[in-house]
């Protein structure tokens, strides 16, 4: 008797074990789809550099500023420093303020662990290594996604950032290659033309791209007479690049965070331009800069661009965050341009950047989200 007694015992404490841990996974997955929904919400961003030397007191008033005017979120860039991207969360978060860890990927311009080791670097089809020979502009030093060594420092600091208590997601920037193809609006600044893929702007020659590629499909793209006709070398460096965000999106998450990225227009046109093909990702979120003025469109050329996004994004779970420039736009433009980045299916607008939100702007945001 007493045995069947203890039998029972033991079954109903292992029901009543087995309900609470059901009972804990429910609440947790309703948690996770609480967050999920309040991030569907059409949702207003902004990207802003993190200035050290800068008063408690003086970031309190910038964040207040925002969260007074509609803002969500800021992208805080703190050039990768865990620690005071840990100081300002909860002064961002105290204003109410979603705060996302962003940082600059494969481009890291001054970076003294890297700068330690050349061959991490990508290598143009011309020969120069971006450690010293730098296209367009002095702080492209682009490290290779094909290296193992440059890829697990890339992944070091993903985590640390991840690790900050209070991040919603780690924001990938420059995520892709040098430009193969500068915006239309920017080419008369470098007095260029590029009308093919010119060697000078074709990268990843390094070793360590060119030893991956060989070894895979037996060709060394640096005895290719028209490499940008080679598929299989293309679609190579696209891989590479989604074989660094997909690990980071599990990273990410491993920490409890999601992974967001600042990229190209849309994927038909990222691929082209920075051999960038973001529909492929595993990511939560994607902020496509649709910067209209650097391609000499008007504003209704950020609806296309967003619709194309969008499109692409049909098939996955992934929301799409219209990226704005705003500093030459007027606040009727501004508000212009919201409204079709909505019209169009985005889920929110990132404004580019904090500075850039006068007082004017910022009236705009806040009346938009009032009347929305």
């Amino acid at each position: 008797m007493q045995t069947k007694y203890f039998v029972l015992l033991l079954c109903s404490l292992l029901f009543f074990s087995c309900e609470d841990r059901k009972s804990e996974s429910i609440a947790a997955e309703q948690q996770e789809n609480a967050q999920r929904d309040s991030i569907a919400d059409f949702k207003f961003w902004t990207w802003i550099t993190a200035d050290p030397k800068k008063a408690d007191s003086a970031y309190t008033s910038e964040f207040k500023k925002y969260s007074e005017n509609g803002i969500d979120a800021v992208l805080i860039n703190t050039n990768t420093d865990a620690e005071l991207l840990a100081h300002l969360t909860p002064l961002a978060k105290e204003q109410g303020l979603e705060v996302h860890a962003w940082l600059m990927t494969m481009n890291r311009p001054g970076d003294t662990v890297a700068l330690k080791h050349p061959d991490w670097y990508q290598v143009s089809r011309s020969g120069k290594s971006s450690f010293d020979d730098r296209p367009y502009v002095d702080y492209y030093q682009w490290l290779s996604p094909s290296n193992p060594e440059a890829v697990q420092h890339i992944y070091n600091l993903i985590e640390g950032l991840a690790k900050v208590e209070g991040v919603a997601s780690v924001h990938l920037d420059y995520i892709r290659y040098p430009d193969v193809y500068l915006p239309i609006g920017l080419l008369p600044k470098y007095d260029l033309k590029q009308e093919e893929e010119l060697p000078d702007y074709d990268f990843d020659y390094s070793d360590a791209s060119v030893n991956a590629f060989k070894e895979k499909y037996g060709k060394d793209p640096r005895e290719m007479e028209n490499p940008a006709i080679d598929i299989e070398w293309k679609q190579f460096r696209l891989n590479q690049v989604k074989n660094v965000v997909d690990h980071a999106y599990k990273i990410a998450h491993d920490n409890g965070k999601y992974l967001t990225a600042a990229v190209f227009p849309y994927p038909e046109m990222a691929d082209h331009m920075v051999r960038q093909r973001w529909d492929k990702w595993d990511i939560d979120m994607v902020l496509p800069m649709i910067y209209n003025n650097f391609y000499n469109e008007g504003i209704d050329w950020i609806g296309f661009a967003t619709q194309q996004g969008v499109n692409d994004l049909a098939e996955k779970n992934v929301e799409l965050h219209t990226g704005l420039y705003i500093p030459e736009m007027t606040p009727q433009e501004l508000k212009e341009s919201i409204q079709i980045a909505k019209d169009n299916g985005a889920k929110g607008v990132a404004f580019f950047d904090g500075n850039a939100l006068t007082d004017e702007k910022l009236q705009v945001i806040k009346e938009f989200k009032e009347a929305n």
